[in-house]
């Protein structure tokens, strides 16, 4: 019988991320160091603003590019914090969280076969949306240069195929950032030949050791570039679901189009504690970023202790550590650790199948449970460890 599913469809692999928790659901007295969620709730001056939405009646549709407000504090808070100036008008788009953002960005712009680079590791959802667009994803292997893109790394995979190029940072799942020097070498490469930038940057608000630079603000950026940014992780608003896209007017306006016609827009209560958030909400931002950098220093020290080899994030809440002197791969490393010790993290290879000598551990959750985790882990090695000898 013919399949009545799409023969792309068919093929796409299912999160690495979704299908190893799947294994969690349900199991007791898990200690998960694996979605990327922060432990914290939404500030209450935001949460709210939601709520004193719903009491007023604002329970309508708004514009298909975003509530008029929301778009216009972003505007303002773009230009104050990074001195790039988005018009609220034709260059700004709410959508649904980054991931609609990236998903719209890309249907937008590509043509069948369009190739799209993406370095790696990166987000799972980068290289099923290529292709689902229509495009081709040319993967980028950065594991040589620590997990950072360079300018000849770049150069090595351009060809006249190459319509854009999705950049993350901080990354997720390494925590690696860019300083402005080194995005001024990228961005003179990417500029020269033409490349769309999708500069996912969701993570900036949470940059430990250098200010975060907008790839938009660079000299020369700005028109061939798609900045990508929402309230999920730096706010921790993952379940209000709001992100935006800021780009030139023909993107943003290619992008709106489809919008319209899929989600139609997002919604007002989220939208609302969004442009909140914006108001009053960053001295949150300031104190939850001072607790993240305290469980980065935790946690790396703690790996490095018991001879998991990581180098310290610059950015976000992610460790990508080097499993290597356990003799196990990633998947197998993590499933064993879920069952003996219910800990959870994510298999290396869920961000690219070249690391398999690799895993993600959060530490979004809370310092006591990362503290329990890494006493697990320990005893987990040790034990793995008397099984190599025996």
């Amino acid at each position: 019988m013919k399949s009545k599913v799409s023969k792309l469809v068919q093929q796409l692999k299912p999160s690495g991320i979704r299908a190893f928790f799947d294994l969690v659901l349900g199991m007791k007295d898990v200690v998960s160091l694996g979605v990327g969620e922060p432990d914290f709730v939404t500030p209450w001056q935001i949460r709210e603003a939601g709520i004193y939405s719903l009491e007023q009646g604002f329970t309508s549709y708004t514009s298909n590019k975003g509530l008029y407000k929301l778009r216009l504090s972003l505007s303002r808070f773009i230009k104050q914090h990074y001195g790039v100036e988005y018009c609220p008008d034709e260059e700004i788009l709410i959508t649904v969280g980054v991931s609609e953002a990236i998903d719209l960005g890309l249907r937008a712009v590509l043509e069948p076969q369009d190739k799209v680079l993406i370095p790696i590791p990166a987000f799972v959802s980068y290289g099923p949306v290529t292709e689902l667009a229509g495009g081709i994803p040319v993967y980028i292997d950065t594991k040589k240069d620590g997990f950072k893109l360079t300018p000849k790394n770049l150069s090595r995979h351009i060809d006249k195929k190459v319509k854009a190029i999705i950049l993350n940072y901080p990354n997720n799942p390494t925590g690696v950032s860019y300083t402005r020097k080194e995005l001024e070498a990228l961005k003179k490469i990417i500029v020269s030949h033409g490349i769309i930038c999708f500069s996912d940057e969701v993570y900036g608000d949470l940059t430990y050791d250098f200010k975060h630079t907008c790839f938009s603000s660079l000299a020369h950026a700005k028109p061939l570039t798609v900045y990508l940014n929402g309230f999920s992780k730096s706010f921790a608003m993952t379940g209000w679901r709001v992100g935006y896209a800021c780009g030139p007017k023909d993107i943003i306006a290619a992008m709106t189009k489809i919008h319209q016609y899929t989600i139609m827009c997002v919604s007002i209560t989220s939208q609302m504690a969004a442009a909140e958030a914006l108001a009053v909400g960053y001295p949150s931002v300031e104190e939850m970023k001072k607790e993240y950098n305290r469980r980065r220093q935790f946690v790396c020290a703690g790996l490095n202790r018991m001879g998991i080899k990581v180098q310290l994030p610059q950015g976000a809440f992610y460790v990508f550590a080097d499993i290597s002197l356990t003799g196990m791969k990633s998947l197998d490393f993590a499933q064993l650790l879920l069952k003996e010790e219910k800990v959870a993290v994510v298999p290396g290879t869920a961000f690219g199948e070249n690391f398999n000598d690799y895993i993600r551990i959060s530490y979004a959750s809370g310092f006591e449970q990362i503290k329990e985790a890494l006493i697990r882990m320990e005893r987990f090695l040790a034990r793995n460890k008397r099984r190599r000898k025996g």
